[in-house]
Protein backbone atom coordinates (compact mmCIF):
# COMPACT_ATOMS: atom_id res chain seq x y z
CA UNK A 1 0.00 0.00 0.00
CA UNK A 2 2.76 2.29 0.97
CA UNK A 3 4.43 1.43 -2.08
CA UNK A 4 1.37 2.59 -4.46
CA UNK A 5 0.79 5.38 -2.20
CA UNK A 6 4.69 6.23 -2.72
CA UNK A 7 3.90 6.05 -6.35
CA UNK A 8 0.89 8.00 -6.49
CA UNK A 9 2.42 10.87 -4.79
CA UNK A 10 5.93 11.01 -6.54
CA UNK A 11 3.17 10.77 -10.38
CA UNK A 12 1.03 13.83 -8.86
CA UNK A 13 4.48 15.88 -7.78
CA UNK A 14 5.97 15.15 -11.36
CA UNK A 15 3.01 16.47 -12.58
CA UNK A 16 3.08 19.69 -10.89
CA UNK A 17 7.08 20.54 -11.81
CA UNK A 18 5.56 20.41 -15.78
CA UNK A 19 3.73 23.46 -15.03
CA UNK A 20 4.75 26.13 -16.90
CA UNK A 21 3.38 28.95 -15.54
CA UNK A 22 2.06 32.08 -16.80
CA UNK A 23 5.45 33.08 -18.02
CA UNK A 24 5.84 30.16 -19.82
CA UNK A 25 2.86 30.01 -21.31
CA UNK A 26 2.75 33.92 -22.78
CA UNK A 27 5.94 32.74 -24.52
CA UNK A 28 4.57 29.46 -26.15
CA UNK A 29 1.21 31.77 -27.41
CA UNK A 30 3.82 34.09 -28.43
CA UNK A 31 5.77 31.68 -30.89
CA UNK A 32 6.07 33.10 -34.36
CA UNK A 33 5.14 29.91 -36.60
CA UNK A 34 6.69 31.75 -39.48
CA UNK A 35 10.04 32.28 -37.67
CA UNK A 36 12.26 31.14 -40.10
CA UNK A 37 14.00 29.91 -36.80
CA UNK A 38 11.06 27.52 -35.45
CA UNK A 39 10.65 26.41 -38.64
CA UNK A 40 14.06 24.62 -38.62
CA UNK A 41 13.80 23.34 -35.77
CA UNK A 42 10.26 21.70 -36.56
CA UNK A 43 11.60 20.56 -39.69
CA UNK A 44 14.84 18.96 -37.33
CA UNK A 45 12.07 17.23 -35.08
CA UNK A 46 10.30 15.60 -38.28
CA UNK A 47 13.59 14.60 -39.36
CA UNK A 48 14.36 13.07 -36.39
CA UNK A 49 10.58 11.49 -35.99
CA UNK A 50 11.03 9.89 -39.76
CA UNK A 51 14.76 8.65 -38.58
CA UNK A 52 13.23 6.96 -35.67
CA UNK A 53 9.81 5.46 -37.19
CA UNK A 54 12.18 3.85 -40.49
CA UNK A 55 14.83 2.50 -37.44
CA UNK A 56 11.72 0.65 -35.83
CA UNK A 57 10.10 -0.26 -39.10
CA UNK A 58 13.89 -2.26 -40.17
CA UNK A 59 14.37 -3.47 -36.53
CA UNK A 60 10.81 -5.29 -36.64
CA UNK A 61 11.70 -6.97 -39.75
CA UNK A 62 15.32 -8.34 -37.80
CA UNK A 63 13.33 -9.87 -35.38
CA UNK A 64 11.22 -12.04 -37.85
CA UNK A 65 14.52 -12.72 -39.75
CA UNK A 66 15.81 -13.54 -36.50
CA UNK A 67 12.83 -16.37 -35.62
CA UNK A 68 13.09 -17.63 -39.29
CA UNK A 69 16.56 -17.77 -39.58
CA UNK A 70 16.90 -20.26 -35.84
CA UNK A 71 13.80 -22.33 -36.93
CA UNK A 72 15.64 -22.81 -40.34
CA UNK A 73 18.48 -24.15 -38.33
CA UNK A 74 16.58 -26.10 -36.01
CA UNK A 75 14.87 -27.88 -39.25
CA UNK A 76 18.27 -28.75 -40.56
CA UNK A 77 19.04 -30.66 -37.69
CA UNK A 78 16.53 -33.30 -38.16
CA UNK A 79 18.12 -34.44 -40.77
CA UNK A 80 19.06 -38.35 -39.36
CA UNK A 81 17.99 -40.33 -42.35
CA UNK A 82 19.27 -39.92 -46.15
CA UNK A 83 15.44 -40.88 -47.20
CA UNK A 84 14.72 -37.51 -45.57
CA UNK A 85 17.94 -35.69 -46.40
CA UNK A 86 16.88 -33.95 -49.67
CA UNK A 87 13.24 -32.66 -48.46
CA UNK A 88 14.69 -30.84 -45.42
CA UNK A 89 17.20 -29.32 -47.71
CA UNK A 90 14.77 -28.22 -49.92
CA UNK A 91 12.29 -26.81 -47.48
CA UNK A 92 15.54 -24.98 -45.62
CA UNK A 93 15.98 -23.59 -49.11
CA UNK A 94 13.13 -22.32 -50.03
CA UNK A 95 12.50 -20.40 -47.17
CA UNK A 96 15.91 -18.98 -47.13
CA UNK A 97 15.59 -17.58 -50.63
CA UNK A 98 11.43 -16.40 -49.56
CA UNK A 99 13.26 -14.16 -46.84
CA UNK A 100 15.65 -12.83 -49.24
CA UNK A 101 12.83 -12.56 -51.67
CA UNK A 102 10.74 -10.02 -48.44
CA UNK A 103 11.74 -9.40 -45.20
CA UNK A 104 15.33 -8.23 -46.91
CA UNK A 105 13.85 -7.00 -49.56
CA UNK A 106 11.84 -4.50 -47.50
CA UNK A 107 15.29 -3.83 -45.33
CA UNK A 108 16.35 -3.00 -48.41
CA UNK A 109 13.38 -0.52 -49.74
CA UNK A 110 13.83 0.84 -46.33
CA UNK A 111 17.17 1.62 -46.79
CA UNK A 112 17.06 3.02 -50.18
CA UNK A 113 18.28 6.63 -50.32
CA UNK A 114 19.38 6.06 -46.59
CA UNK A 115 22.76 6.38 -44.79
CA UNK A 116 22.83 2.62 -43.66
CA UNK A 117 25.30 2.93 -41.04
CA UNK A 118 23.16 4.72 -38.98
CA UNK A 119 20.22 1.61 -39.25
CA UNK A 120 23.16 -1.00 -39.50
CA UNK A 121 22.36 -1.87 -35.62
CA UNK A 122 18.59 -2.38 -36.72
CA UNK A 123 19.50 -5.33 -38.77
CA UNK A 124 22.76 -6.47 -38.07
CA UNK A 125 21.50 -9.28 -35.24
CA UNK A 126 18.64 -10.96 -38.05
CA UNK A 127 21.86 -10.79 -40.82
CA UNK A 128 24.34 -12.92 -38.62
CA UNK A 129 21.13 -15.23 -38.09
CA UNK A 130 20.81 -15.56 -41.78
CA UNK A 131 24.30 -15.98 -42.60
CA UNK A 132 24.42 -18.78 -39.83
CA UNK A 133 21.23 -20.62 -41.04
CA UNK A 134 22.36 -20.03 -45.20
CA UNK A 135 25.89 -21.32 -44.33
CA UNK A 136 24.63 -24.79 -42.39
CA UNK A 137 22.13 -25.33 -45.08
CA UNK A 138 25.32 -24.67 -47.91
CA UNK A 139 27.55 -27.22 -45.84
CA UNK A 140 25.10 -29.94 -45.63
CA UNK A 141 24.16 -29.54 -49.10
CA UNK A 142 27.74 -29.22 -50.53
CA UNK A 143 30.04 -29.66 -47.73
CA UNK A 144 31.37 -26.03 -48.15
CA UNK A 145 30.03 -22.13 -48.18
CA UNK A 146 29.66 -19.50 -50.01
CA UNK A 147 31.71 -16.15 -49.83
CA UNK A 148 30.39 -12.85 -48.70
CA UNK A 149 30.46 -11.58 -51.87
CA UNK A 150 27.08 -14.02 -53.19
CA UNK A 151 25.30 -12.89 -50.45
CA UNK A 152 25.75 -9.43 -50.97
CA UNK A 153 24.85 -10.26 -54.96
CA UNK A 154 21.37 -12.39 -53.18
CA UNK A 155 20.82 -9.23 -51.08
CA UNK A 156 21.03 -6.63 -54.10
CA UNK A 157 17.57 -6.08 -56.07
CA UNK A 158 17.19 -3.98 -59.33
CA UNK A 159 13.85 -2.55 -60.42
CA UNK A 160 13.18 -2.84 -64.43
CA UNK A 161 11.65 0.76 -65.62
CA UNK A 162 8.32 0.11 -67.63
CA UNK A 163 9.22 3.46 -69.75
CA UNK A 164 12.24 4.56 -71.63
CA UNK A 165 12.75 7.93 -69.60
CA UNK A 166 12.64 5.94 -66.36
CA UNK A 167 16.03 4.42 -64.79
CA UNK A 168 16.85 1.27 -63.14
CA UNK A 169 16.56 1.89 -59.95
CA UNK A 170 19.09 -0.56 -57.31
CA UNK A 171 18.66 -1.26 -53.56
CA UNK A 172 20.36 -3.27 -51.65
CA UNK A 173 20.85 -4.52 -48.60
CA UNK A 174 24.51 -3.56 -46.46
CA UNK A 175 26.49 -6.41 -45.50
CA UNK A 176 30.17 -5.88 -43.65
CA UNK A 177 32.85 -8.61 -44.19
CA UNK A 178 32.19 -8.76 -39.98
CA UNK A 179 28.35 -9.04 -40.52
CA UNK A 180 29.80 -12.48 -42.92
CA UNK A 181 32.18 -13.04 -40.46
CA UNK A 182 30.52 -13.26 -36.85
CA UNK A 183 27.49 -15.43 -38.67
CA UNK A 184 30.65 -17.99 -39.79
CA UNK A 185 31.33 -18.16 -36.04
CA UNK A 186 27.95 -18.76 -35.05
CA UNK A 187 28.06 -21.57 -37.52
CA UNK A 188 30.87 -23.69 -35.70
CA UNK A 189 28.45 -23.84 -32.80
CA UNK A 190 25.96 -25.84 -35.14
CA UNK A 191 28.22 -27.78 -36.92
CA UNK A 192 29.82 -28.90 -33.65
CA UNK A 193 26.33 -30.02 -32.62
CA UNK A 194 25.74 -32.04 -35.94
CA UNK A 195 29.39 -33.85 -35.34
CA UNK A 196 27.91 -35.28 -31.82
CA UNK A 197 24.47 -36.18 -33.49
CA UNK A 198 26.16 -37.55 -36.32
CA UNK A 199 27.49 -40.15 -34.17
CA UNK A 200 24.36 -41.28 -32.49
CA UNK A 201 23.41 -42.36 -35.59
CA UNK A 202 26.74 -44.25 -36.24
CA UNK A 203 28.02 -41.45 -39.39
CA UNK A 204 31.53 -41.51 -38.15
CA UNK A 205 32.82 -40.47 -40.83
CA UNK A 206 30.60 -37.66 -41.01
CA UNK A 207 31.57 -36.64 -37.59
CA UNK A 208 35.57 -36.34 -38.94
CA UNK A 209 34.79 -34.02 -41.59
CA UNK A 210 32.93 -32.02 -39.91
CA UNK A 211 35.96 -31.77 -37.49
CA UNK A 212 38.30 -30.83 -39.84
CA UNK A 213 36.03 -28.28 -41.65
CA UNK A 214 35.49 -26.86 -38.27
CA UNK A 215 39.12 -26.86 -37.98
CA UNK A 216 39.79 -24.73 -41.21
CA UNK A 217 37.26 -21.91 -39.91
CA UNK A 218 39.51 -21.53 -36.79
CA UNK A 219 42.88 -21.62 -38.50
CA UNK A 220 41.17 -18.89 -40.69
CA UNK A 221 39.99 -16.88 -37.83
CA UNK A 222 43.20 -16.98 -35.95
CA UNK A 223 44.78 -14.99 -39.18
CA UNK A 224 41.50 -12.18 -39.14
CA UNK A 225 43.55 -9.74 -37.46
CA UNK A 226 42.05 -6.36 -38.32
CA UNK A 227 39.92 -6.79 -35.53
CA UNK A 228 41.83 -8.32 -33.18
CA UNK A 229 40.93 -5.60 -30.46
CA UNK A 230 37.02 -6.45 -30.96
CA UNK A 231 35.78 -7.82 -27.77
CA UNK A 232 32.83 -9.60 -29.80
CA UNK A 233 34.95 -10.97 -31.86
CA UNK A 234 37.24 -12.16 -29.54
CA UNK A 235 34.52 -14.14 -27.30
CA UNK A 236 32.99 -15.30 -30.95
CA UNK A 237 36.88 -16.82 -30.98
CA UNK A 238 36.87 -18.49 -27.81
CA UNK A 239 33.74 -20.40 -28.14
CA UNK A 240 34.59 -21.41 -31.70
CA UNK A 241 37.74 -22.90 -29.84
CA UNK A 242 35.78 -24.53 -26.83
CA UNK A 243 33.65 -26.12 -29.88
CA UNK A 244 35.96 -27.23 -31.94
CA UNK A 245 37.96 -28.59 -28.77
CA UNK A 246 34.73 -30.53 -27.79
CA UNK A 247 34.90 -31.91 -31.74
CA UNK A 248 38.35 -33.05 -31.11
CA UNK A 249 37.93 -34.64 -27.79
CA UNK A 250 34.83 -36.42 -29.04
CA UNK A 251 36.94 -37.46 -32.18
CA UNK A 252 39.79 -38.53 -30.63
CA UNK A 253 37.93 -40.87 -28.46
CA UNK A 254 35.69 -43.03 -31.31
CA UNK A 255 39.55 -43.06 -32.86
CA UNK A 256 40.75 -44.91 -29.90
CA UNK A 257 37.86 -46.49 -28.91
CA UNK A 258 35.48 -46.78 -31.32
CA UNK A 259 35.84 -50.31 -31.78
CA UNK A 260 35.17 -51.48 -28.29
CA UNK A 261 31.81 -49.51 -27.97
CA UNK A 262 28.62 -50.31 -28.99
CA UNK A 263 27.26 -47.94 -31.69
CA UNK A 264 24.12 -47.41 -29.92
CA UNK A 265 26.57 -45.75 -27.29
CA UNK A 266 28.80 -44.27 -29.07
CA UNK A 267 26.94 -40.56 -28.94
CA UNK A 268 27.02 -40.63 -24.90
CA UNK A 269 30.71 -41.75 -24.78
CA UNK A 270 31.76 -38.53 -27.22
CA UNK A 271 29.60 -36.56 -25.36
CA UNK A 272 31.53 -36.92 -22.01
CA UNK A 273 34.48 -37.17 -23.74
CA UNK A 274 34.19 -33.71 -25.22
CA UNK A 275 33.20 -32.25 -21.77
CA UNK A 276 35.70 -34.04 -19.67
CA UNK A 277 38.88 -32.09 -21.17
CA UNK A 278 39.35 -27.83 -20.62
CA UNK A 279 40.30 -26.12 -23.62
CA UNK A 280 44.05 -25.33 -23.45
CA UNK A 281 46.24 -22.50 -24.43
CA UNK A 282 48.54 -24.03 -27.23
CA UNK A 283 47.31 -24.27 -30.58
CA UNK A 284 48.15 -27.79 -31.45
CA UNK A 285 45.94 -29.87 -33.34
CA UNK A 286 44.70 -33.47 -33.45
CA UNK A 287 44.51 -34.93 -37.35
CA UNK A 288 42.34 -37.46 -38.12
Amino acid sequence: MSGKGGRRHRGHHDKDKINLGDKGKEVLENIDDNNIIVQQFRGYAAELDAKHDRYERIFKINRDVGIESKRIIFLLHTIDKESKRNVVLDAAKSRLDNMARTLFKDIANELNGQDAYQFHRAYRAGLEEYVEALTFHEYLQNGEMQDCTKLESALTYHTTPTDSTEQSITRKVMVTPTDYILGIADLTGELMRKCINNLAIGDISSCYQTCNFVRKIYVAFLGYTSVAFSNEMNKKIFTLKQSLTKMENACYTIKVRGSEIPKHMLADVAIVAAEEYATEDDEGYQAF
